[in-house]
């Protein structure tokens, strides 16, 4: 007779704690992925950076996790739980001293690459625990819910947590309390499991780095264009049309490759799926969507003057509607609800938001204004994202699920560095524009506040202010007008546009017949620690 398995976790430990204990490792994870754009500005001061390479930090840590996951599933399955458990989280404290200690950007690039994939495999480990501890089909929609709620919210709540932080000190000690953020968490869940596999060991051998290294090069690539191609004009510039053509180069290798290979890396056969393909065009708008809100954040600090941690406590609004969606989605879900009806709902909301907010960028106004469109957006969010994944991942067989997961985040990933690109694009041609018009206007076509500035320089130098210094000044606060006037007209031209993708996409989900209801088949197919 066969003796009885060994359980996860050892048996003097309730469900309670191991639960928590599982969450306490989970968050720091998540909070980590967007520690460097918890504060921008503070970011690029600190290390004496570009914006941009704020944000490409982000996204080679994303790139990382992306391509890693593919090749991160071999490790899980070869190393026992807890030394694995162990390994990454080792790996990540150590390239968080080194971001914490270092001042040379190159070497911030590469350790937040190296970071993302020990990342990939914490997170791997914690859903695997999480799903390994629900039963069920109600139970495993509940899994899927909390996951991608906590996931919503994590910049919000990173942005909240920080705040406090960065006022006392500067922006590298996030770093160092990301290390401390991780010890308890790993040791409790050290301590409160046993020495198990969750796999049957298979043997480490035929690792496919090629195809990592190769679709990890093309993911990198695609962020540096998407990221910096505004700034250095696209194709005018040798390393941009350089970095285009390595990326098409990488792209057609990596489908050649997985074509021919008897086990590929990422199979192509998911995209013989059309509700797969669907569901991953969805999912790219989603992140479009999703990005934009970073411009009514960049308004809330800019236009309105709010410090971070009085944006924490409003965006507290935007995580009550994201748990009210995840809420309301996973019932509807379970209800064997129509997809369409589902995702009808959730982009309304969404457009509901860009229009409403379109009409609320103000210079000054109430912050109270603005609560209820933070909710609106969070819900139609909580509402889309979790139907979606399950959507893409219920849409192919079962042993295809986990190319399935893996393909997506590379829609994901389009998706996010696509929102950077665009709002680049808006915050610099058009808000170019829009001060030069401006500025012309007020030069032209407004005596009278010419002659507030003329009268403002006279008040100057009638308190013994030099006429040039007091020209100076009142010439400063002409364009500093004329900049949050700029800022405000380019954030409603962004929201106008992104109201009309809305409104098309609505229009494709209410009228093309082919979307029908998937069965969520939440035993088959989990969902990828990539999903970010």
């Amino acid at each position: 007779m066969d003796s009885k398995p060994t359980p996860v976790f050892k048996t003097w430990a309730p469900e309670w704690l191991i639960r928590g204990v599982i969450l306490m490792v989970v968050i720091p994870s998540m909070a980590l992925f967007g520690l460097s754009t918890a504060n921008g500005a503070s970011a690029a001061g600190y290390y004496g950076i570009e914006p941009a390479d704020v944000q490409y930090s982000m996204v080679i840590f994303y790139a990382a996790v992306a391509s890693f996951f593919a090749l991160e599933r071999r490790f899980f399955i070869f190393i026992a739980v807890r030394e694995y458990l162990i390994i990454s989280t080792i790996v990540q404290i150590i390239t968080s001293y080194i971001c914490y200690t270092t001042h040379n950007l190159h070497e911030l690039f590469i350790f937040r690459f190296i970071q993302g994939m020990a990342n990939c495999a914490s997170t791997s480990i914690c859903i695997t625990l999480i799903f390994n501890r629900l039963h069920g089909e109600r139970a495993r929609e509940i899994g899927y819910s909390v996951f991608y709620c906590i996931l919503l919210m994590i910049s919000p709540l990173t942005t909240l947590l920080t705040a406090p932080i960065l006022d006392d000190y500067d922006f590298n000690v996030l770093y160092k309390g990301i290390i401390f953020f991780y010890l308890p968490g790993t040791l409790l869940l050290f301590l409160i499991m046993n020495n198990v596999r969750l796999n049957r060991k298979f043997p480490l051998y035929q690792v496919d780095w090629a195809s990592f290294i190769i679709y990890a090069l093309a993911l990198c690539l695609i962020g540096y264009v998407l990221i910096y191609g505004q700034q250095y004009y696209w194709l005018h510039d040798t390393r941009i049309a350089v970095s285009v053509v390595a990326i098409v180069l990488l792209l057609a290798l990596h489908v050649v490759r997985q074509a021919k290979l008897k086990r590929p890396y990422l199979s192509l056969e998911v995209f013989k799926y059309k509700n797969y393909v669907i569901g991953a065009f969805l999912v790219f708008i989603l992140y479009i969507c999703r990005g934009a809100f970073n411009i009514t954040s960049g308004y809330f600090a800019s236009a309105m003057g709010m410090d971070p941690i009085h944006l924490g406590y409003i965006l507290l609004a935007n995580m009550a509607g994201i748990v009210l969606g995840v809420i309301v989605s996973s019932r509807l879900v379970v209800m064997k609800k129509p997809m369409r009806l589902v995702w009808l709902y959730g982009f309304v909301l969404l457009l509901l938001f860009h229009l409403w907010m379109r009409f609320l960028f103000a210079s000054q106004a109430n912050a109270e204004t603005y609560i209820i469109p933070l909710m609106v957006q969070g819900l139609g969010a909580g509402l889309l994202m979790t139907p979606l994944i399950v959507f893409m991942v219920s849409s192919v067989p079962m042993h295809l699920g986990g190319a399935a997961s893996a393909t997506g985040v590379f829609f994901r990933f389009t998706g996010f560095c696509s929102s950077i690109a665009l709002i680049n694009y808006f915050q610099l041609e058009k808000g170019s524009t829009h001060f030069n018009r401006f500025q012309q206007e007020l030069s032209e076509a407004n005596p009278i506040f010419i002659q507030r500035v003329t009268s403002y320089r006279q008040l100057l130098i009638g308190r013994g202010m030099p006429p040039d210094q007091a020209a100076r000044l009142a010439n400063g606060l002409v364009n500093r007008s004329v900049a949050a006037q700029a800022q405000l007209r380019y954030a409603m031209d962004y929201y106008y546009l992104i109201s009309w993708i809305l409104v098309i996409v609505i229009l494709i989900i209410a009228l093309y017949p082919y979307i029908n209801r998937t069965i969520v088949n939440v035993r088959a197919n989990q969902p990828a620690p990539a999903s970010y």
